[in-house]
């Protein structure tokens, strides 16, 4: 099939167009399943099996955070807290850099929960804390092996991403262990935001689905019957995955959002 087209209208006046490719493991398709990319975010709940294997006392908040790309909300960045805590480190020892526009410097970055998981890996498993995301270290060549990954990248936090197609893709989180699966859909809220996150709207909405989005337009979900969906957006634009979404598993509560300005009124619709 052709790929998704997602349409931004404001008023009576199409602005843009957003093509959508996505495929699914029992062979539907839209687009082109061998569409390359970077794994990016999508990736974090299979980064997180070091630090999940590592530990059999983790709650929920810990591991759900471990796998965000998170808004720094307030208890979002209590969750990073309790992870470095655990790791024995402080927000120094990140090394995910800053972000701009974001509170609590290295702490506010939205993968720095991540980077907590990693520490707390290193901590538990003796290995060196730094430089913990280089390629050569033994936490990252650890995640290699788990991903399977070869030719990596450096992802925007620091730390090597792996590349993929999208039919490989809507495989990566049907690999994810229980454990991981169970936090993630426990606290939903923490591995995306309390609100307006779509990984975190499937999670709420469906019974048995996890899911990550990652940069560039990408989304990975992974049912608990073994199902698995990945969407990649042509043009990178996260905001047309929700409705896309809404056309591969038929999920009518995100086909359409809404377009809105910078008081909140509502002047358009994504669909």
């Amino acid at each position: 099939m052709d790929a998704i087209r997602v349409t931004v209208r404001r008023g009576g006046v199409v602005e843009a167009t957003h093509r959508v490719h996505a495929a699914t493991t029992d062979g539907a398709g839209w687009g082109d399943p061998e569409l390359r990319f970077y794994l990016r975010s999508s990736a974090k709940p299979i980064q997180a099996i070091p630090f999940v294997d590592a530990y059999d006392d983790l709650d929920d908040d810990e591991i759900a955070i471990a796998c965000a790309s998170h808004r720094a909300e307030p208890a979002q960045l209590a969750a990073v807290r309790k992870v470095l805590a655990r790791a024995g480190a402080t927000a120094d020892d990140l090394e995910n850099g800053l972000q701009e526009g974001r509170p609590d410097g290295k702490l506010g970055h939205n993968c720095s929960g991540k980077h907590a998981g990693m520490l707390a890996a290193c901590r538990a498993n003796g290995w060196p804390l730094h430089p913990y995301r280089d390629a050569g270290h033994p936490l990252q060549q650890r995640i290699a092996e788990l991903i399977g990954g070869t030719g990596t990248a450096i992802d925007g936090c620091g730390v090597p991403t792996f590349p993929t197609t999208l039919r490989d893709a809507a495989v990566l989180l049907t690999r994810t262990p229980p454990r991981i699966r169970e936090a993630m859909r426990a606290r939903p809220e923490l591995v995306g935001a309390s609100s307006d996150a779509v990984d975190t709207d499937l999670m709420r909405l469906r019974d048995g689905w996890i899911a990550k989005i990652g940069a560039e337009g990408l989304f990975c979900a992974a049912h608990e019957d073994g199902r698995g969906v990945a969407l990649k957006v042509e043009d990178g634009a996260q905001r047309a995955i929700g409705p896309a979404l809404a056309e591969v598993l038929g999920i009518d509560e995100l086909r359409e959002a809404p377009l809105r300005n910078s008081l909140g009124e509502t002047v358009g619709s994504i669909a």
